[in-house]
């Protein structure tokens, strides 16, 4: 029997390529033997080699929002000698459906998107009310038209012990101290970010319980992560460590796994701490919980329900971000383990 070969292009953002995984495990059950090869940009492709049920990851090396259609006629070209039976298209633009109609895959799979009739073969019509959340619309596009989902099955990045050690002595850590992970950035926008000040109140208050705080972020989330350094008091600094900018996204996986607890807004690395198992406590702004859960055994939500919310938007057009105001330090304090 002739082994499936699927090609994924895989959406782009950090949090949106670790759900994906719950399709890779859907296919790998309804079919062990098949082949599974994703596409993803470099940002976020280094996520793709914890996955245990990835077999080949791609580097799509074109900017996020960029078209350079002469790129992705080359990669479709290289991809044609591999000879795929299906291509799954994760995002809905345009563009993401080129490649896999450049190379001549025989089954475009995919849901109804920016003009795409021509470039998908297999187009589905997104129900939004029978598939709430994004991990019920990447499972969804596994199966027929009309087949019932199954339950997902919880993501899970590799941990690499060896560069886990590293990156302990690399950035001078102790992890025989209880550690709380705080994940104070969004790329989306600001008004998915709990403010530093909040954050840097709960970091007072558990390193005087006795713990320590590592600190975890992207190059921009250094401001932010600054500003929390900044308005703790200054004999607080042995027991808070300011990663962000300093690690790679791998550095992130292993060293967060480490964390006992990891208190996050609705992030790429919330979708990290959780598929590497971390007890996590989300604060939830202007997103929702039901369209992105924390995808991990009995994770704490904490939001505000106001009238406004959930907005979806980026910046709070109110211009209030009572949201995300109104969640006090104590709120969070009171969800963790001391």
């Amino acid at each position: 029997m002739t082994e499936q070969r699927i090609l994924v292009v895989s959406p782009s953002w950090v949090g949106d390529i670790i759900m994906s995984q719950t399709l890779y495990s859907l296919l790998k059950e309804n079919d062990p033997g098949v082949r599974i090869d994703v596409m993803a940009p470099s940002a976020s492709k280094p996520l793709l080699s914890r996955m245990t049920n990835v077999d080949r990851p791609l580097l799509f090396d074109v900017g996020h929002g960029e078209m350079n259609l002469g790129y992705r006629r080359l990669f479709a070209r290289a991809l044609q000698k591999t000879g795929y039976d299906q291509a799954i298209v994760l995002p809905n633009s345009f563009k993401s459906a080129l490649v896999p109609f450049f190379a001549d895959i025989p089954l475009r799979t995919g849901y109804r998107g920016e003009m795409r009739y021509k470039l998908l073969n297999d187009m589905r019509i997104l129900d939004r009310a029978k598939l709430p959340r994004m991990i019920d619309r990447f499972m969804a596009l596994g199966l027929g038209s009309s087949k019932p989902l199954p339950q997902y099955r919880e993501p899970s990045l590799a941990i690499d012990r060896i560069n886990q050690d590293d990156c302990l002595r690399r950035f001078n850590l102790d992890a025989s101290k209880p550690i709380l992970g705080i994940c104070p950035g969004a790329e989306f926008g600001d008004a998915k970010r709990w403010p530093e000040e909040k954050f840097a109140g709960v970091a007072k208050e558990v390193i005087e319980s006795g713990m320590q705080v590592w600190l975890f972020g992207s190059a921009r989330d250094r401001v932010l992560t600054n500003k929390i350094c900044k308005i703790l008091p200054s004999s607080y600094e042995k027991d808070c460590a300011n990663l962000a900018g300093r690690t790679t996204l791998l550095d992130v996986v292993d060293l967060i796994n480490l964390c006992g607890q990891v208190i996050s807004n609705d992030s790429g690395l919330m979708h990290v701490a959780s598929a590497v198992g971390c007890k996590i406590v989300v604060v939830y702004g202007s997103t929702s919980p039901t369209f992105t859960p924390p995808l991990t055994t009995n994770p704490i939500v904490i939001r505000k329900s106001i009238q406004c919310s959930p907005c979806f938007k980026r910046n709070c057009p109110l211009e209030h971000k009572n949201c995300l105001n109104l969640i006090e330090p104590e709120d969070v304090l009171l969800q963790l383990e001391r």
